[in-house]
């Protein structure tokens, strides 16, 4: 019996009531499968900071390390908002992003059928929709120094953040780029800014080398990030893999979002480098919402990107593509139903709140393996 070991890390806000499906599919997975799961909990954000007075403590951090995946919920919120900057919330999740090297975020972007009338988009621009976009999330604008707030001689405050990015750090985010698109519909778009930032012409010609070197077979595209962000309104199904960088990653991926129907659809999962004995990486995996303060503690909350982010460590993490399908499935059909919670309600359909929807899924998991 495979074992696999997990650490939750609920975080702020919506946190923990979405974390709470996910152990429910936990408990199921566990007593309809072959595989253990032995999970512990840990705190990380602004939770993190009312009990130890910082986002993330060194023993949470050790506990990161030594797990087979995590999956995190949210964090940050209007709570916390002055606290010192280098304590904030998201402190904690950019180091464990950091010291465990989680350099490459993946977020697909999929249209489930039962879902394209809820996006803002019209339907025939995204039915079918199937996008993944690959963040590179340990460089770039939010880690790069300095990082300051300074006050000039004239009295003026000047705020600085840097931009730097190396070859190396390039290449193994556009390989990862390759190796998915390869897997997928073998084409990548390349999305930076090299008209006006030189961290742009580096990442144009490296990843144009990777390309011509190793991955002739995959078609590349170079696009300008404006333009990128006008074309996924506008025609986004042209897009397999979409690679960026840290900035940029982070901006489209939220506008992508949109074409799903909703925040409160997309999972992600941030992986490190291959383990040299198991070739399993590192990885955490969180939805891309946010903690929706404004929200939290109601029972309202979609809880789908989380349970869609446990399928992505099952496939990535566990090597359990199988039961990862099955969450896929389970979701596309409980949606099918017309299960709705709020934020991706339409005409006709069933409203329910966050456990209700856990429960529908788990339902549909069970139907689907009779």
């Amino acid at each position: 019996m495979a074992t696999h070991n997990l650490l939750l890390m609920p975080g702020d806000g919506i946190g923990p009531e979405v974390m709470a499906e996910v152990d429910r599919v936990i408990a199921f997975l566990g007593k309809k499968t072959a595989a253990e799961f032995r999970t512990e909990t840990e705190l990380c954000g602004g939770c993190s900071i009312d009990k130890h007075g910082t986002p993330l403590t060194d023993a949470a951090l050790a506990k990161a390390r030594a797990a087979d995946a995590i999956i995190f919920g949210s964090v940050g919120g209007p709570k916390w908002d002055k606290v010192a900057y280098d304590i904030r919330p998201e402190a904690g999740l950019l180091r464990i992003r950091k010291e465990l090297d989680l350099f490459a975020n993946l977020r697909p972007a999929i249209c489930y059928p039962a879902l394209a009338e809820a996006s803002s988009l019209k339907r025939e621009l995204v039915e079918g929709l199937d996008i993944l976009i690959l963040r590179e999330l340990t460089g770039g604008t939010y880690f790069g120094e300095p990082k300051e707030i300074v006050t000039l001689e004239n009295g003026q405050k000047r705020a600085v953040d840097t931009t730097v990015y190396t070859t190396s750090e390039i290449e193994r985010i556009a390989r990862v780029a390759f190796d998915l698109a390869r897997k997928r519909g073998k084409k990548v778009h390349s999305a930076e800014k090299r008209n006006v930032m030189r961290t742009g012409v580096l990442w144009n010609q490296v990843v144009t080398e990777v390309h011509k070197r190793e991955y002739p077979d995959v078609e590349l595209h170079h696009i300008l990030a404006d333009a990128c962000a006008m074309q996924l309104v506008r025609n986004p199904k042209q897009f397999d893999v979409l690679v960026c960088d840290n900035l940029f990653g982070d901006m489209l991926s939220d506008e992508a979002a949109m074409l799903a129907g909703s925040l409160g659809m997309l999972p992600s999962a941030s992986l490190g480098a291959p383990d040299p004995k198991t070739g399993i990486p590192k990885a955490l995996y969180e939805p891309i919402h946010g903690s929706a303060p404004d929200i939290a503690g109601q029972g309202v909350a979609n809880p789908i990107a989380e349970i869609a982010s446990f399928g992505m460590a099952l496939r990535y993490s566990c090597n359990m593509a199988k039961e990862a399908d099955l969450i896929d499935k389970a979701i596309a059909g409980t949606l099918e139903q017309g299960y709705r919670t709020a934020d991706i309600m339409q005409p006709n359909m069933r409203r329910v709140g966050t456990t209700e929807m856990g429960q529908a899924i788990v339902k549909e998991m069970e139907r689907l393996i009779a």
